[in-house]
């Protein structure tokens, strides 16, 4: 492979790199519009007489009663004024590596600057005849706070013989299971339908871009649905302020971040209704296109049919409320333990999710392995060049023909240097002589693109590299290089982000222009002086834009430059000694 194939392998690896899902968004349409999904809302609603409502966003005054939970890895409290989740912390997170720094929050009350809460209950189908729990309702609990292994119970009566009660349960990371009962004690049946929902009352800062999804999200009826708050703030139309709707048998359902996840799990065997909606605030104003339109954003289920609780009889439901950091080991588990589907999509693996999930498995059990990793990295890509060693002799060996080809390569551009046509086909009548396949030394840098790719999204996306540190300087593999050549690393009490992201250059990605400029000194000369003095910039140019990007990543591409600098030295050093065994066989002969 000669320098101009080398410059176009490479730079098509970083333009899919940086672009791939910028043309390719990660958002896949849902499987109905909604016009569709407004006709399904007013044919459950006419079957069912199920209001389906998702709005019922209030402000309730009086007093906060609160019970406090705490387990290994979340504390907080809930609101027992409605029952709501409103108040999480993650107890192994915070916002910085600085363990200093404030935990990473989930959870918020109303009020708050960032309103982020979870209901769970039951919709009442008869109207003012029962009186049902709701917002402004206090619940008693029999417990003073809830750990794991000892349940709490709520209990709300509404002095009519009818008993509504719930019995939360919390493991000891994430996840609180949820029995929702009524016990009918009147002398006539009552119906209602059961839901559970995610709000948010902000629009987030998307920091992901086109690179990861956050918002609302859910795996309904086994497929995976992805809405943006743009969707739901545009197309939340009608009384219910409903954006998108579907049946489904089980799923998830919630609203997600970069690295943290809120997620209603109902029961896996009913059969329930998911809505997606925006509920403006009353006073906000019509103008639903501003990311700065106030309102909450809502992701729910309920259930499709009316349930009937005849006198003296108990009816109960039960769900999970996911509530945390998206760590793969963790999701897996309640996948498997709750029968929840697909849990782990949660987390945004992209396109190539088939690639980039088992590469994040490599790398996370190298991590056990090593305790760290960048050392997992540094293994990974080992292994990579190992794999693809006969790809890469077979490369250098076809570098090597080129390389004596030149020379004639060079005659025929000048002998027909006015003829393209005639130029190129003298140039596949000479490759054809020699056995040489141009093409053939871009193979091993095409392959590896991919896996390019799936590295860049496992260093974006995984919580578990999420204030990964190496060694030395670097405390985040996620982040840039937090050094900077141009305040002298420091010593200058100057910050060159200010003035451009492009003036962010850290050691590291110094390393990686010196070994990009030593793996261009071993490919064969450029004779075009043009080429030459493009090919010298390369370096350069690629420095700035890695800058930017995850140390990780140019930890990686800069370890990947050595070994294959290595690689060619050691092969064409063999690729010497065979020449030379041929040429004395040769001369004895």
């Amino acid at each position: 492979m000669d320098n101009k194939r080398f410059f176009l392998a490479t730079l098509l690896s970083l333009l899919i790199l940086f672009a791939f899902e910028y043309f390719m968004p990660q958002q896949p349409p849902a499987h109905k519009n909604i016009q569709q999904a407004t006709h399904q809302l007013k044919t459950e609603q006419t079957q069912s007489n199920t209001p389906h409502e998702l709005q019922a966003v209030a402000k309730v005054d009086g007093p906060e009663v609160r019970i406090p939970f705490e387990a290994n890895a979340v504390k907080g409290s809930i609101n027992l004024r409605g029952a709501v989740f409103d108040d999480l912390v993650l107890k192994n997170y915070h916002e910085t590596v600085d363990p200093k720094s404030s935990l990473v929050r989930v959870l918020d009350k109303i009020g708050s600057k960032k309103p982020n809460y979870i209901e769970t209950g039951w919709f009442n189908t008869d109207g003012a005849q029962v009186k049902f729990p709701d917002s402004s309702s206090v619940w008693k609990a029999d417990e003073d706070k809830l750990i794991p292994g000892h349940p709490l119970t709520l209990t709300w009566d509404n002095g009519e013989g009818i008993i509504f009660q719930k019995i939360i349960s919390l493991d000891k990371e994430y996840l609180f299971h949820i029995e929702q009962r009524i016990k009918n004690d009147s002398d006539k049946p009552i119906h209602f339908v059961f839901y559970g929902r995610v709000n948010r009352g902000y629009t987030p800062k998307e920091i992901g871009g086109y690179l990861i999804h956050e918002g609302p999200l859910g795996i309904i009826n086994e497929q995976l649905e992805q809405n943006s708050y743009k969707y739901l703030r545009e197309n939340s139309k009608g009384e219910h302020y409903i954006a998108w709707s579907q049946n489904s048998k089980g799923g998830w359902a919630g609203i997600s971040d970069k690295y943290w996840l809120n997620a209603i799990v109902p029961q896996q065997d009913k059969d329930v209704s998911v809505h997606y909606g925006f509920v403006p605030d009353e006073q906000a104003g019509n103008n639903a296109n501003s990311e700065n339109q106030k309102g909450t954003y809502q992701v729910g289920f309920t259930s499709q049919k009316i349930i009937t609780v005849a006198s003296g009889e108990m009816v109960s439901t039960v769900g999970n409320v996911f509530s945390g950091a998206k760590e793969l080991h963790l999701l897996n588990r309640y996948a498997k333990e709750y029968h929840i589907p697909d849990f782990r999509k949660s987390v945004d693996f992209g396109w190539f999710y088939y690639l980039t999930y088992p590469i994040f498995i490599v790398l996370d059990w190298l991590n056990g392995l090593w305790g760290n990793f960048g050392l997992a990295l540094l293994t990974f890509t080992l292994i990579v060049k190992l794999v693809f060693y006969p790809l890469a002799s077979k490369q250098f060996h076809s570098m090597g023909k080129m390389k004596e080809l030149q020379p004639k390569m060079k005659e025929i551009r000048e002998r027909y240097k006015g003829d393209q046509a005639q130029m190129n086909q003298q140039m596949m009548i000479l490759y054809k002589e020699q056995g040489v396949n141009p093409a053939s030394g871009c193979l091993p840098m095409l392959i590896q693109i991919p896996i390019f790719w799936c590295l860049y999204k496992d260093l974006y996306v995984t919580i578990e590299m999420r204030h990964a540190p190496f060694f030395g300087w670097i405390h985040d593999l996620s982040a840039p290089d937090p050094t900077n050549i141009l305040n002298l690393f420091g010593l200058i009490p100057f910050d060159p982000i200010v003035i451009s992201p492009l003036l962010h250059i850290g050691i590291w990605p110094l390393v990686f222009g010196a070994t990009m400029f030593l793996q261009q000194k071993l490919n064969p000369s450029v004779i075009d002086p043009v080429q030459k003095r493009i090919f010298q910039l390369m370096p350069i140019i690629f420095t700035v834009v890695l800058a930017t990007q995850p140390v990780g990543l140019v930890i990686y591409y800069s370890w990947n430059n050595l070994l294959t600098a290595i690689q060619q030295i050691v092969i064409q050093k063999h690729m010497a000694i065979k020449e030379k065994q041929t040429a004395s066989k040769t001369k004895k002969g």
